[in-house]
């Protein structure tokens, strides 16, 4: 009977010290997983900070001294792949008092339907952001953005003649017209 109780705590020890070496693995494993999502995310981050940077640096150099808004496209034709991601930059440029702008993304082209089979609706949502904003610019400063667009699949009929007109409306805190840009989108 002595002998059989022995044993028994011998098994209790040896599965007591298994379970703990599982543990602290286990714990290792996670931590180590933890650091490295964590230095991705950061990674990922500093890259997409310094690549707006860069953009921002870009629509810079193109003003001029005059000129009040700029479109970062050349040629002023966006030529976007259906199903496919698309971001166009602008910056605008206060150059009177300190206030609020506004602007907004209207698509501007009566032919839309028979060069694309799509309603100005239908090009109007393939703005997924940045369609419409505002911002408080200090005077003599400027102001980044960006407007993205993501054409679904299967939404245009003839991708040899859609070439949709847009109009950028930016507009003084008061409604009144600050500049207006126009751009077009090539659909592929």
């Amino acid at each position: 009977m002595k002998l059989k109780k022995i044993n028994s705590k011998r098994a209790a020890l040896e599965l007591s010290i298994g379970t703990i070496v599982i543990l602290v693995l286990a714990m290792s494993m996670l931590i180590l997983g933890l650091i490295l999502v964590r230095t991705i995310f950061t990674g990922a981050k500093y890259n997409v900070e310094t690549m707006n940077k860069k953009v921002e640096a870009e629509i810079g150099k193109l003003f001029v001294e005059d000129q009040r808004v700029v479109l970062y496209l050349p040629n002023r034709e966006a030529q976007i792949k259906q199903g496919e991601p698309y971001g166009l930059g602008f910056g605008i440029q206060n150059s009177i008092k300190t206030q609020k702008f506004k602007w907004q993304v209207v698509v501007d082209d009566e032919k839309i339907r028979s060069k694309c089979g799509a309603t100005e609706r239908n090009a109007e949502d393939w703005i997924t952001t940045g369609g419409s904003g505002s911002a408080d610019i200090p005077s003599g400063q400027q102001h980044f953005n960006l407007i993205r667009f993501n054409i679904p699949e299967g939404s245009v009929n003839d991708i040899s003649s859609c070439i949709v007109r847009y109009k950028l409306v930016i507009k003084k805190e008061d409604n009144s017209p600050f500049q207006t840009e126009v751009f077009d989108v090539d659909v592929r």
